[in-house]
């Protein structure tokens, strides 16, 4: 435990470093099925994440509901904002087959949005329940949707109401019953940390490492895109915009994994873009793999810099025992 904490983001980190391990060179022990699979493999990723924002959602007060959806809707919009200006330049100066290796396609794809189960594990253990909240609102990142209506297919598009309302479900009953009973609130606090490393584990057990070697130079390139033009606009808008210190922000500076589908998606709509779908792909995974690897120590030293509730509560504990 004490090795696990001198890591920034160890908690996470580490279990996501083990689980892509596993994943990449003996996938087959995560496969052996029953509660093992269920636990220990991306398959369990879905129901961790949700007794997450349940546990998140018993510690949001009602007066702070407002503020958790600002901050939501100024990292969606920033993040979104980035990718979709980015890729349309680019596409406006060189076409379609993009700069450097990179097409229009992987950029647009990955750079507008971002893997939130990293977003979500790492504000559970330096944000506070608005900042997780606020992953209630960028749930719009998720899927396609973003990628067609920047490339303007949008009409045969859509966010399934549905689809909202479950992944926010579980932050509304944890609210509810929060606010209710202040004795839930106190039995539920410590889940959201709790779960952290089964998180991280899930999270990396849905890695593979041959991605980046996959990828190639290119892959680096979309890297740098996602984590220095995506990640560096959503801190911005984190510091000037919400006034807060940042570390939110760039823990949105990650490409999602679930975005990997999107450049085949994009192409059943529209077929002109096939000829760019195996590179964005493998492209879109070397970013996964290195953001989900680069953005927790990043914020760590984001939240060490500027503050973060978990540092200041260190830091008033500190006082406290000195005096």
């Amino acid at each position: 435990m004490k090795a696990l904490q001198k890591i920034p983001a160890g908690m996470m980190v580490v279990p996501l470093l083990l689980g892509a391990a596993i994943n990449t060179f003996c996938p087959q022990i995560l496969e052996i099925g029953s509660f093992t699979t269920a636990l220990f493999s991306d398959a369990g990723t879905a129901t961790i994440v949700g007794m997450q924002i349940f546990f998140v959602g018993t510690n949001l007060r009602f007066d702070r509901v407002g503020e958790a959806l600002k901050r939501g809707a100024v990292l969606l919009i920033s993040k979104y904002a980035a990718g979709a200006i980015l890729g349309l330049a680019i596409g406006a100066i060189f076409g379609k087959a993009g700069v450097l290796g990179v097409s229009v396609l992987a950029i647009i794809s990955s750079v507008t949005g971002a893997n939130g189960s990293l977003y979500l594990s790492l504000m559970g253990e330096y944000g506070d329940p608005e900042d997780t909240a606020a992953m209630s609102i960028m749930n719009i990142h998720d899927g396609p949707f973003l990628a067609l209506l920047t490339l303007g297919a949008s009409g045969m598009a859509n966010i399934p109401f549905m689809s909202l309302l479950a992944a926010i479900v579980p932050l509304i009953l944890g609210c509810i019953l929060g606010n209710l009973d202040e004795d839930l609130r106190k039995f539920f606090s410590a889940g959201s940390g709790l779960v952290v490393p089964f998180v991280g584990f899930c999270l990396g057990a849905g890695i593979n490492f041959g991605s980046i070697i996959e990828a190639g130079p290119s892959g680096l390139v979309l890297t740098c895109m996602v984590f220095f033009i995506g990640g560096g606009i959503a801190f911005l808008a984190d510091k000037f915009i919400t006034r807060r210190p940042g570390y939110a922000g760039l823990a949105i500076a990650s490409a999602a994994g679930n975005t990997m589908a999107t450049p085949a998606a994009v192409a059943l709509i529209d077929p002109s873009w096939e000829p760019y779908v195996a590179s964005a792909t493998a492209q879109i995974g070397a970013a996964v793999v290195i953001t989900a690897i680069v953005v927790p120590f990043v914020v760590d030293w984001a939240a060490k810099k500027w503050g973060c509730p978990k540092f200041d509560r260190e830091k008033l504990e500190a006082e406290g025992a000195t005096e």
